[in-house]
């Protein structure tokens, strides 16, 4: 299990849109061991998402739709990874902060976390998919409402409104998320688990014909190993 955290408290504001190097991130994940990352923030709050002076400065330079677009390309990356990824939130779950844990495919939070996309009060829009995402997510109406009221929802709502997965008592945030996951990968070989991934991902971003021919072979290459292991031990 790997642990990516946020780590610029006490608010844990996003200086780039990019807030973990993709190329080192892909490294980590080719680690054929590693069966489950979780995202989570240094201290109290989650993320409140971007430093808005550092994002405002930055929109006056040349590569700044490029600086975005590195941003967005780090998370559509996060959520096809073939391994489960569990965003553990607490606090304050803002901007950015919140579309990077839309793009995780569980989103676990303590009962003091808050959610909301502020931007549209700041005469922006969120920026880094959070308008596609949110809007799959949860309800259109709903989402609509969010994203141009720019209001903050609390943890029951963020539960009721299908935008968390789980809501745990913050003591016990922790303890949870990691035996989750270990009711999820214990007993499960990695190549289960990512074949598992692919397929589920593959249900969202193919047609549905080219996912299931997809699944038959992952599901065919997984049957004729597990029927050799099988004899290989029926000999012993």
């Amino acid at each position: 299990m790997g642990i990516c955290t946020i780590s610029n408290p006490p608010q844990n504001l996003l200086s780039e849109p990019e807030f973990i190097d993709i190329d080192f991130l892909k490294e980590t994940v080719s680690d054929q061991s590693l069966k489950a990352l979780i995202i989570n923030g240094e201290g109290r709050h989650f993320s409140a998402g971007a430093d808005r002076h550092l994002l405002f400065g930055m929109s006056s330079s040349k590569n700044f739709k490029a600086q975005i677009e590195k941003g967005k390309a780090l998370l559509d990356y996060i959520e096809m990874l073939d391994i489960p990824v569990i965003a553990m939130i607490k606090g304050a779950c803002f901007g950015g902060g919140l579309e990077i844990a839309l793009a995780c495919h569980i989103r676990i939070c303590s009962e003091n976390s808050i959610f909301a996309l502020p931007e549209t009060g700041l005469g922006l829009i969120p920026g880094l998919g959070g308008t596609q995402r949110l809007s799959r997510l949860i309800s259109k109406p709903r989402a609509v409402k969010m994203i141009l009221e720019a209001s903050m929802i609390n943890s029951l709502q963020a539960k009721e409104f299908r935008l968390v997965d789980f809501v745990v008592n913050g003591k016990e945030t922790e303890t949870f998320t990691f035996d989750l996951i270990r009711q999820m990968t214990e007993n499960r070989t990695s190549k289960v688990i990512r074949y598992a991934m692919r397929s589920i991902n593959n249900s969202g971003s193919l047609p549905v014909d080219k996912a299931m021919k997809k699944e038959t072979k992952l599901f065919c290459i997984l049957a004729k190993e597990e029927a050799k292991r099988q004899m290989l031990e029926g000999k012993q």
